[in-house]
């Protein structure tokens, strides 16, 4: 027994069924759930199951046009259909509901010759209705089948249709999706190798930076510290002890006999005693003492902590007797040493303790020559 219900007040009278009715509320709210989807694969399982309950049927599958052949993407069935297979465009019924734009719709497959008999015969179905997903321009069918004989309804055929259009417009959301994720994507990877190639440069112009502002402290010579360096670091030495209220030592340094190796040996050999006048002064004091290269002869050192009762200079003077020891040179290595001690305090600047331990040097270099 079939239910109808008054759609309109008289005297224009239409009985429409109850069942019609509720197939209409799921379509809505199939509508509604393709709105929300966001995949292929989402799209393809709520159809699947809405084309089967809208008209009661026993199986629906989801095909999709692939070049010239019928692609049977997805199936929602009593019993296994065609999923995953290829079948010609000019053989499928799904082929020629997309090549004519245009609803099948057939009541007994045995008797249409659009069927092709050996696909169907092992299957469940004896009626279809198969719809086209986009009417103006098909990309795909909807197919719903009946394990018993039906005369599918014009209301049914309706139904069915509207649900492929409104998969139409699914599927180009979820298109427009995908391709709008995927710009977003690739935007975000060409500014992530953008920034990294950024982040690249700034390393290396850093680097780069640090490498001239190291070459701009260092004696290329010897590899100490020049004359600029020399008066930078130590002035940060001195701030620090000025912090923790300490004593520093300066030594000044004049290398003796350079000008004899370099008459006498070429200057060569004078540029080989520079550096192993360096390499002794390396030795002798340690990492975090400052010791630089002032130019020409002249070396300095800064040592940190250093009280009047540590006789550093004693100590450069053992390493330069080691080294004469060594006699591995044509010449000897002989340093006049002028040495300032000061308990820093904020009226004590590197200036004069420079100036101070200079003086020293000269009159140690005058009584070496008396």
């Amino acid at each position: 027994m079939v239910s109808f219900i008054q759609t309109t007040n008289p005297p224009d009278l239409e009985l429409v069924p109850l069942s019609h009715l509720k197939a209409m509320r799921r379509l809505i709210t199939v509508v509604q759930e393709l709105s929300l989807a966001r995949s292929l694969e989402n799209i393809m399982a709520i159809v699947g199951v809405a084309a089967r309950e809208l008209v009661h049927a026993d199986g629906a599958s989801f095909v999709l046009q692939d070049q010239d052949q019928c692609f049977y993407a997805d199936e929602d069935s009593i019993a296994p259909l065609w999923k995953g297979q290829r079948f010609p465009m000019k053989i499928c019924i799904g082929g020629w509901t997309m090549r004519n734009r245009r609803p099948a719709v057939i009541e007994n497959i045995y008797s249409d010759e659009r069927i092709p008999f050996a696909a169907y015969q092992p299957t469940f179905v004896k009626s279809l209705v198969m719809v086209p997903i986009r009417t103006l321009d098909p990309i795909g069918a909807i197919g719903v089948y009946w394990a018993q004989h039906h005369q599918p309804t014009s209301q049914e055929v309706e139904l069915l249709q509207a649900l492929a259009d409104t998969t139409a417009v699914a599927l180009e959301n979820v298109q427009i999706h995908t391709e709008l994720e995927q710009r977003v994507q690739d935007r975000t990877l060409e500014l992530e190798f953008a920034n990294a190639q950024l982040h690249e440069e700034v390393k290396e112009r850093k680097k780069a930076e640090a490498t001239v502002q190291q070459l701009s402290i260092t004696d290329e010579l010897t590899g100490l510290h020049n004359r600029r360096g020399f008066l930078l670091l130590a002035e940060q030495q001195l701030k620090l002890a000025r912090r923790v209220n300490t004593s520093v030592c300066l030594l000044f340094i004049d290398l003796d006999g350079l000008k004899q190796v370099n008459d006498g040996l070429g200057h060569d050999m004078g540029d080989q005693l520079i550096a192993d006048a360096a390499q002794v002064l390396k030795q002798t004091f340690r990492q975090s003492d400052v010791i630089a290269r002032l130019g020409g002869d002249e070396f300095a050192v800064l040592v940190p902590g250093c009280a009047a009762e540590d006789d550093v200079v004693a100590r450069l003077q053992e390493s330069i007797t080691l080294f004469n020891q060594a006699g591995q040179c044509p010449y000897h290595l002989s340093m006049s040493i002028g040495l300032a001690v000061c308990q820093v305090d904020i009226a004590t600047t590197l200036e004069q303790m420079m100036s101070q331990a200079d003086q020293l040097m000269y009159a140690h270099k005058r009584i070496k020559r008396m």
